[in-house]
Parts: C-alpha cells; structure tokens; sequence
C-alpha cells in the first residue's frame, strides 16, 4: 500500500484535474446553447431554399442541372466533418469509422474515393491512413461563416460538375439532442430532384426572371448545396459542445469518485501509520 505522502499527492492531483474539467462542462454548456441557437437560426433558410428549388424543378422539369445529373459511379468523392479540438467522447470517431467503412464497401467495388475535409481531427487521422485529400479546412473557431467554407464546397461540386467523381457524400453529425449525436452519411451530388405533393402540384406557379431562367437556377442550386453543407457544419458544432458536456461531466464524476476512495485508501494507511507507532512505543516501554 502507498504511505500517506503518496495518496495525499494523488488526491490534489485528482482535484486539480476536476476542477478543469468542471470548469470544461461549464464553458461546453454556455457554447452549446449558442450553437444550437445558431443552428435553429440556419434551419429556415436551408428549408425555405429547398422549397423553392422543388418549386423550380416541377415548374421547369425540361431543364436538369448538371449537379442533378446522375452517372454510373466510377469515382467517389467525400466532404467528411469533424472538429478540430478532441475531448469531444467519440463524435470524431464514429463519424470517421462511417468514412471509413463507406470508403472499404466503394473500393471492394472498384471505385476509388477522393476526400475534402474540415477539421482538424478528421485530416490527422485521414492523412495518417493514406487518404487521398483534395481540400482541406480547419480553425473555423465556434462562429464559422459560409464564406470559410467555400473552398472545400467548391473542391467537390466542381469536380462532380467536371466528372471527375460521379457520387459525393456529406458524412458529419446530427443533433439529436443532447445525449444523443447520431453520425451520418447522406449523399450530397447529384441532388436528387425534389418532389413535391398532389396540393403542391395544384397550386404550381413559376416565378419571373430577370433577365432568363437558367441563369437563376443554376446560381440557386449553388446556394442550396453550400447551405446543406452549412447547415451540416453548424450541427456538428452543436453537436460537439454537447459530446464535450457530457464527456466532461462523466470525467469530473469520475474524478470526484477517485477522490473518495484516495481518501478512504489514505485513512486506512494514515491508521495502519497510527497503529505501527503505537504498537512500537508499547514495544520500547515493555522492553524498558
């Protein structure tokens, strides 16, 4: 068993370290509740846009966007999501398990995978397993503007535009709530044409352009493919206080219940202590 020396150093030790992750759990909640303030924000726009681009494609369905157009997958690309910070419980790892597994199933069927990711985790560990990378972003910090993501947005919709991949896919997190973050892969390109109900076919009308259609339309489905990527990024922040939270509360609970028994462990070798020197100074006056 350590001497009392020792355990007292364990348990300021352990203290120390609740005191950040406490303090941790306290700063993960004040973000979280603007993140998901942020991401309630985002969520009309990403809606009302997607609306009015299936209002479009039942008004004009004699026009089909490239970023619409359908092609046998020869190549993949991926716009993987993650954080740049860790602490985060296993957000980071279960959506690049999803990657990864996704990737595997594509390769086993020929097709190769080209890669654009955003944070700092996912580009470690991608660049560790060989991925091939074709745009990268980190740093976003906690209040990212769209304007910061249009590189890696750019990266994947103009190579899909080009054909140099036929299929992208947009893995990241979804808020659930905030015990639950559930990892996804959706497809991003093509965009499948919405399809709109029997009452919204009734009431179809078609908007007036200026100075033609297309020109509209095609800068419309740009705007609606960055805000689904927005929105993906803004839920994976939320996401990712949330995990930090919980993770941080689940450390402190853990830390507080190592401090009890350090304590209980450094009572019984303060008394065995105790007792040895008792049973030494009965030894010495007996033998006197």
């Amino acid at each position: 068993m350590a001497n009392a020396k020792e355990i007292r150093g364990q348990i300021k030790s352990v203290k120390n370290t609740r005191k950040i992750t406490r303090a941790m759990e306290m700063v993960a909640a004040s973000k979280m509740r603007r993140a998901q303030e942020r991401m309630r924000a985002a969520r009309p726009y990403a809606e009302k846009i997607r609306e009015v681009l299936g209002h479009l494609a039942q008004a004009h369905p004699e026009y089909e966007h490239p970023l619409m157009q359908v092609r046998p997958i020869k190549k993949a690309g991926f716009l993987v999501v993650t954080t740049d910070r860790g602490l985060c419980g296993g957000l980071n790892v279960n959506v690049l398990r999803n990657v990864v597994q996704k990737v595997r199933e594509l390769h086993e069927g020929g097709v190769e995978s080209n890669l654009a990711v955003v944070g700092n985790k996912g580009l470690a560990f991608l660049r560790r397993h060989g991925a091939h990378l074709v745009a990268e972003l980190n740093g976003l910090g906690d209040r990212p503007h769209l304007g910061d993501m249009i590189g890696p947005i750019r990266a994947m919709a103009d190579a899909y535009a080009k054909g140099e991949v036929d299929v992208v896919y947009l893995v990241s997190s979804r808020f659930v709530n905030t015990m639950l973050q559930r990892a996804t892969v959706e497809q991003l390109l093509p965009v499948e044409k919405p399809t709109a109900s029997a009452e919204q076919r009734a009431e179809l009308w078609d908007y007036i352009y200026e100075p033609e259609a297309r020109p509209v339309l095609d800068r419309l489905m740009q705007r609606y493919v960055e805000s689904v990527v927005y929105q993906a990024v803004i839920e994976h922040l939320a996401c990712e206080q949330s995990a930090r939270m919980v993770a941080m509360k689940s450390a402190s609970d853990n830390a507080k219940r190592m401090v009890d028994d350090l304590q209980l462990a450094y009572n019984k070798a303060r008394q065995a202590a105790i007792t040895q020197e008792i049973a030494e100074i009965s030894a010495g006056a007996a033998a006197v």
